[in-house]
């Protein structure tokens, strides 16, 4: 599995950006997709996941800010950012696993359920 980050950038304060990540594989039944990120010097954390139960998860940072959804026709996730803070300014990762968690959200945000992995795509966001 191949998986391929895009639209990360550089934004002000308040600003949105939609980060994508595409997928080689066809199809996934069951699976796990998160969006990851890391800033300079801190470990990596999740943002968010999403389940092929429909379970939906997020960081406390981000509620209310970032959406992710995921697009089964185009295997495609995204990840919609809204209302960025410089505090947001990282390499964001997507992330996949070819097996549900079922509604654990523990294990939906840690980076070690996870097998598959994107290379990133740079966040930056200017006060």
């Amino acid at each position: 599995v191949q998986l391929t980050e895009s639209g990360g950038g550089s934004v002000q304060a308040g600003g949105s950006l939609r980060l994508s990540c595409t997928s080689s594989e066809y199809d996934y039944s069951v699976y796990c997709m998160g969006w990851f990120r890391q800033a300079p010097g801190k470990e990596r954390e999740g943002i968010a996941s999403i389940d092929s139960d429909g379970t939906i998860t997020y960081a406390d940072f981000v509620k209310g800010r970032f959406t992710i959804s995921h697009d089964s026709a185009k295997n495609t996730l995204y990840l919609q950012m809204n209302d960025l803070k410089p505090e947001d300014t990282a390499m964001y990762f997507c992330a996949v696993d070819l097996r549900s968690y079922y509604g654990d959200y523990d294990r939906m945000m840690e980076t070690l359920s996870y097998n598959y992995w994107g290379q990133g795509t740079l966040v930056t966001v200017s006060s």
